[in-house]
């Protein structure tokens, strides 16, 4: 079991972040999925490189969660054909020789002729036969035809849902990769401090013009840099390998990464046009309302059950002897009207089924629209948050790095102890964490608008590159 308090601080954000970003772009789909992917290709045995853009398209390729959809999508059409073929008609052909013997008092016929068997044949004729079911009138059919296209329409939008879910679950993994990147090397530059300050603490001592406490205090800090800058690195490895299942990546296959940030002010947009964006581009919104459709035309079809329906039926062909040589034409036509007379309470059970589907149809367009507002409403608080905080953190770093330089200054000239020094230290350390959170916590922000607002792909392209 790993004991949290022995984790730096940086490295314990790392490995949060990553769950908490995986459960955040996880709402609408499992998060088993959005991780898991089908790897394609075989590993190179060198890191290739990788930049945002490429490990989107690999995620579009290869991620679990949209190929899942993409095959309902596929079963959602093969049950539109099925709803269509109620509609069509049936035509099958015949080719047989049937061979029969009759007993005629076994039929009813109880006579008894002198010479005259009541055995008839055996006997055997040929026949090649068309036959054909024409649906005339089926309302109940024609409206889950109309239902099954509703229903496709909804799997095509999910589709493109998982697209945006994927494109978001990629750029935050990719985007923890840049941060874990940041932090090790903000790290790796604390514990190059950490260690000019030790060896001259080492010097004076030996000078004779510092105490030993000043360079143990020194010792004690660069080794507790070090073990940050392991965890990071490790943390580091470990994301690396998420955003490679996420994408499906080969395993074993190491890729390096790029900056895709780009400088520049946050986007600005107002709550208004946020909202009414992401009603009419969301393609989850959108599929749900298609569902709530097609549930109502599933309640008028179970309600349908109580109509007539129409249908013709026959046959037309040949049958004789022999079929080329002593055949006739033989056919039969009939249309059939059917009504419901008693069915024992089967079609209200129908009618009741579709009542409660359409119900819990339409409360899932009300709450998802809810929930729209409130991602909408987050992202912008998020980003606007997260932009100040920008600001204010890139401040704090260059007033942090001037301090250290004076504790320096005073140090290197006898006036102070590492006591002073360590602090400034740790201030920069501390600012220079502050800042990598902030633009992360940034980058996530345009992430998360991009999705809240239904254009995920055209975001990424918009805020990064």
């Amino acid at each position: 079991m790993i004991r949290l308090a022995t984790i730096p601080k940086k490295a314990l954000l790392c490995t949060l972040s990553i769950s908490f970003i995986l459960a955040q772009v996880a709402a609408a789909q499992s998060t088993d999925q959005l991780q898991g992917s089908v790897p394609e290709g075989t590993p190179t045995g060198a890191a290739i490189p990788l930049s945002l853009s490429e490990a989107i398209q690999r995620g579009l390729r290869s991620n679990l969660s949209l190929l899942t959809n993409q095959e309902s999508s596929q079963q959602a059409r093969a049950e539109r054909l099925r709803a269509l073929s109620a509609l069509l008609p049936n035509v099958s052909g015949q080719v047989g020789e049937p061979v029969q013997q009759l007993n005629l008092q076994a039929l009813g016929l109880l006579f008894n002729i002198p010479g005259v068997s009541n055995i008839v044949g055996p006997y055997s004729y040929q026949e090649a036969l068309a036959n054909a079911t024409v649906p005339i009138f089926n309302y109940s059919n024609i409206n889950r035809y109309r239902a099954a296209g509703d229903e496709l329409k909804s799997a095509v939008l999910s589709v493109k849902n998982a697209r945006d879910l994927v494109v978001q679950a990629v750029a935050n993994a990719y985007l923890q990769i840049i941060a874990d990147s940041a932090h090790i090397v903000a790290t790796q530059a604390e514990v190059d401090a950490d260690y000019a300050v030790y060896v001259n603490a080492t010097r004076r001592h030996d000078a004779g013009t510092a105490v030993g406490i000043d360079v143990l205090r020194a010792q004690v800090e660069l080794k507790r840099r070090q073990q940050g800058l392991v965890a990071e690195k490790n943390q580091y490895q470990i994301d690396k390998l998420t955003l490679a299942r996420v994408i499906g990546l080969p395993p074993g296959q190491d890729f390096t990464e790029a900056d895709p940030t780009a400088p520049g002010a946050a986007p600005t947009v107002s709550l208004k046009d946020a909202l009414a964006q992401a009603y009419e581009k969301r393609p989850d919104y959108q599929a749900a309302k298609a569902r709530v459709i097609a549930a109502r035309l599933l309640l008028r079809a179970s309600k349908a059950e109580r109509y007539p329906t129409i249908q013709a039926e026959g046959y037309y062909g040949a049958n004789g002897l022999h079929m080329f040589s002593e055949s006739h034409g033989v056919f039969v036509m009939q249309g059939t009207a059917t009504f419901n007379i008693f069915d024992g309470g089967r079609i209200r059970a129908d009618v009741e089924e579709s009542n409660s589907e359409l119900r819990n149809r339409q409360n899932e367009v009300d709450n998802l629209r809810g929930q729209i507002d409130y991602e909408v409403r987050s992202a912008l608080l998020n980003l606007q948050s997260a932009s100040d905080q920008v600001d204010v953190a890139r401040s704090n770093v260059e007033l942090a790095n001037t301090a250290l330089k004076q504790s320096q200054d005073r140090f290197s000239a006898g006036v102070t102890n590492t006591v002073e020094v360590v602090q400034a230290q740790q201030q920069v350390a501390e600012a220079n964490d502050n800042l990598i959170a902030a633009e992360f916590q940034l980058n996530l922000a345009k992430v998360a608008l991009s999705r809240a607002v239904g254009v995920a792909e055209d975001g990424m392209k918009a805020y990064f590159r």
